[in-house]
């Protein structure tokens, strides 16, 4: 008999009626364009509508919300690519706890000043999101700090989740969800939410072929090191952590498929959400336009996209859509 996971579908619903109120429920919207693509309806989940641009306000929430009143008098860190340090921020404040977030030198400066305005106290180490988790253990040992991962965490992975639940209850008839994969919190908690619901769709999730942490590990059969590029979609930058308790065994369990994306395959993502969508999206948000128009999908019915963020930096994004694929060719190179 398999051992249960460590987050299953009752988790996932007492984390939706925990942040109710907190956090939006955001739209799920056709699109006309990719839908006459595929042949079949083609729903987006506008996450990046959420409050604080990303989908990770969810799980923050949830993890915030779940402490007791003297962990959260403590405050709490962790280390961010920007998005769970933006959303951390954002939950510790409206609970009055104080947010410490550690970021590599390789996080944008527009995440970075934004969770400096919402009152975190921001620190910038290394070059790699693994340096920086360094820097939380540190200070979580030293001063007794409570720790938030942005992703490896029960209550995180519960608080995803919900984005799951919305998407079975917006989109009955979804064959396919397309989600993005870094560290594997949301798509553990949506592949978790999805399955309970509606055990015959496949979740697939999407990453970036610059420095995949989770796919190496799934590959490898455990949780593995990768060297960490600079990306357009640097939201799913970072290792999933030597000791993953959580969300490796999910996806490893979960998971359909991982597909892996170029930059240029990014980059034309980006720009088919911003011309046809209207809609402004960070790389990691348009990975599972970019899986559709690469042609790496197989189609067997609707299928739901998850646009997971849009805090990308703007003249970052006038580049892309004037044209530009990769630019970070040059640091990656090197």
């Amino acid at each position: 008999m398999t051992a249960a996971l460590p987050v299953g579908i009752e988790e996932i619903e007492v984390a939706a009626r925990r942040i109710a109120g907190r956090v939006l429920r955001t739209p799920l919207v056709f699109s006309s364009a990719l839908s006459e693509r595929c042949g079949v309806p083609v729903g987006l989940k506008l996450e990046h509508h959420q409050t604080t641009g990303s989908f990770k306000l969810r799980g923050a929430s949830n993890a915030v919300l779940s402490l007791s009143h003297d962990e959260r008098a403590r405050g709490v860190v962790a280390a961010s690519t920007g998005n769970h340090g933006r959303a951390l921020a954002h939950a510790a404040k409206a609970e009055g706890s104080i947010a410490t977030i550690y970021m590599s030198h390789l996080v944008p400066e527009n995440k970075v000043s934004e969770i400096r305005r919402l009152g975190a106290d921001v620190r910038i180490v290394g070059k790699s999101q693994d340096e920086a988790q360094e820097e939380v253990e540190r200070l979580v040992a030293e001063r007794g700090l409570v720790m938030v991962p942005p992703f490896d965490h029960p209550a995180v992975v519960a608080g995803q989740g919900t984005l799951g639940l919305e998407i079975v209850e917006q989109m009955p008839d979804v064959a396919t969800v397309l989600v993005p994969l870094s560290g594997g919190g949301l798509a553990a908690g949506v592949a978790a939410a999805v399955k309970a619901r509606k055990p015959t769709a496949r979740v697939i999730g999407i990453t970036m072929d610059r420095g995949a942490a989770m796919k190496a590990s799934l590959e490898a059969g455990k949780p593995v090191l990768v060297e960490e590029y600079p990306s357009l979609a640097d939201s799913l930058g970072g290792g999933i952590g030597l000791d993953n308790h959580v969300t490796f065994r999910m996806c490893r369990e979960l998971l359909d498929e991982v597909v892996l994306l170029t930059e240029a395959e990014i980059a034309a993502g980006m720009r088919h959400a911003y011309a046809q969508e209207r809609e402004v999206v960070e790389g990691a948000g348009a990975v599972g336009i970019a899986a559709i128009l690469a042609g790496q999908i197989e189609i067997d019915g609707p299928i739901a996209v998850i646009i997971s963020g849009r805090n990308i930096d703007m003249g970052l994004h006038q580049r892309v859509m004037n044209g530009e694929d990769d630019p970070f060719r040059k640091e990656a190179a090197a």
